[in-house]
């Protein structure tokens, strides 16, 4: 019996059952199973090589190493991870690039008018290396994060202001941020085969000049229980932080995270995994894992960036595998919602909604080129759930 059929003989024979993944018990974890989307099959490819689909467009609205239309500005090689912030007059869509600092690196942004159309664009931090993904905070923050060695958080501002370095949030190969404001924390990912899952807690909430990092703590399953212990040395040298901490738990590629009401679910592309932590019993189990579906192919594979709606649903990217964004649904079920064709060379990255969740932006990092220079940058519009 191989490791998929396995896994699924373990699951179903303990008698799965589907509760919504925000109720979930540890000792009766459901991962999410394949079902037909909310908003019907997918269409034939549009002019820009998407899928979607009925009442769904899409629009490029920027393009690696071209002016962003109606701005002076070039936009960044290889966009990734990303985010949207109101800002009184419409909205900025945020956008780091994952590339050296003798290419660019850093984060760019795109401004639009309260009927979404594009007012202006402008680079908000230079000169860093490998940003990937990233996280909003309730300030309006964007955290760009440095995905190499002794990587960086890098808080800079949308809105307006100067980028600042945040060593007190740790140095490892950072991937994801997300705020947590009920328990004033940020949750930090890191993307490692033997990587960690962090959280810092900052001595002043919205200030993170200075704090506490913590590493989760459990077992070796992919449920149970889990507890914080202190980083001594989050400057991780000589001995990386991922290594410091005896007990400390593993995930297999840590990319994306999001938090919202007492959950935080994060990626592990290694393991084609979605984690979820119930922080209200500081418990852990799997929202999805591709070995576990239980019938048919795996409609996700190459997990990476995720991002949610106000309805709950939650949008997961794929690096590679068929160039889609799924969905998983608050009654665990799993669908594709758009699919990229004719771009099996690139990853897509930086799903992220408008305020009123009506838009979708992400991009699609390297294009129809499979060169960092091929990037290009959508926005979906449509009657998304809210």
């Amino acid at each position: 019996m191989d490791r998929r059929n396995m896994l699924r003989a373990t699951v179903l024979g303990a008698g799965a059952v589907a509760l919504p993944f925000t109720t979930w018990s540890a000792a009766y974890a459901a991962p999410a199973q394949p079902a037909a989307g909310p908003y019907g099959p997918l269409q034939s490819a549009n002019s820009h090589g998407i899928q979607l689909p009925a009442g769904f467009t899409s629009q490029i609205v920027a393009r690696s190493g071209q002016v962003v239309p109606g701005t002076s500005y070039t936009w960044h090689n290889a966009p990734d991870g990303g985010a949207v912030f109101a800002n009184g007059s419409g909205w900025i869509y945020v956008s780091n690039s994952e590339t050296s600092s003798g290419s660019g690196g850093g984060a760019s942004r795109i401004l639009f008018n309260s009927s979404g159309a594009v007012v202006g664009a402008s680079r908000i931090l230079s000169g860093t290396n490998n940003n990937c993904a990233g996280g909003k905070t309730p300030w309006n923050t964007w955290l760009s994060c440095e995905e190499v060695s002794l990587g960086r958080v890098w808080e800079t501002y949308p809105l307006g202001g100067t980028a600042v370095v945040r060593p007190a949030m740790g140095r490892f190969k950072h991937e994801a941020a997300a705020a947590d404001p009920d328990r004033r924390v940020i949750y930090l990912t890191e993307d490692e085969s033997n990587g960690k899952f962090y959280r810092f807690i900052p001595d002043t909430w919205g200030n993170l000049s200075s704090g506490r990092l913590e590493v989760l703590v459990a077992g070796s399953g992919t449920s149970g229980s889990f507890s914080w212990a202190a980083v001594p040395d989050p400057d991780g040298s000589p001995t990386a932080t991922r290594s410091q901490v005896s007990g400390a738990k593993s995930f297999n590629g840590g990319e994306g995270c999001h938090y919202s009401n007492n959950t935080v679910w994060f990626t592990t592309k290694g393991d084609n995994r979605v984690w979820q932590l119930n922080l209200g019993n500081s418990t852990y189990e799997l929202a999805y894992d591709d070995n576990l579906v239980s019938t048919g192919s795996a409609p996700l594979t190459g997990v990476d960036n995720i991002t949610g709606s106000s309805f709950g649903d939650l949008y997961v990217a794929e690096d590679g595998g068929n160039m889609e964004i799924c969905m998983i649904t608050p009654d665990d079920k799993i669908s594709v919602f758009l699919r990229i064709t004719g771009q099996g060379s690139s990853e897509i990255c930086g799903p992220a909604f408008t305020p009123a969740g009506n838009r979708l932006y992400f991009s699609s990092q390297r294009g129809t080129s499979g060169s960092s220079s091929g990037g290009i940058t959508y926005c979906v519009t449509g009657p998304f759930r809210t």
